[in-house]
């Protein structure tokens, strides 16, 4: 399970992606944040964002329309 989850369900790209950047600085290393979505763009956006960031995209998953990605803060 996550130690922190961000609702970003509603918002249109670029906001998830930000709101996470925002959220992972609370973040500790080693720790994780589970950002749920509803942008169909999403997971290229979350797979970009981890790759620019050093962070790992722990799981992205799928459900009813629901974007789940799990982020582990590396940096």
């Amino acid at each position: 399970m996550a130690d922190q989850i961000l609702d970003a369900k509603g918002l249109q790209c670029p906001l998830p992606v930000l709101r996470a950047r925002k959220a992972l600085k609370t973040v500790p290393a080693g720790s994780t944040l589970t950002v749920e979505a509803t942008d169909p763009s999403a997971p290229k956006d979350f797979a970009a964002f981890c790759d620019a960031t050093g962070n790992r995209l722990a799981s992205s998953t799928e459900e009813g329309g629901i974007y789940r990605f799990v982020i582990e803060r590396c940096a």
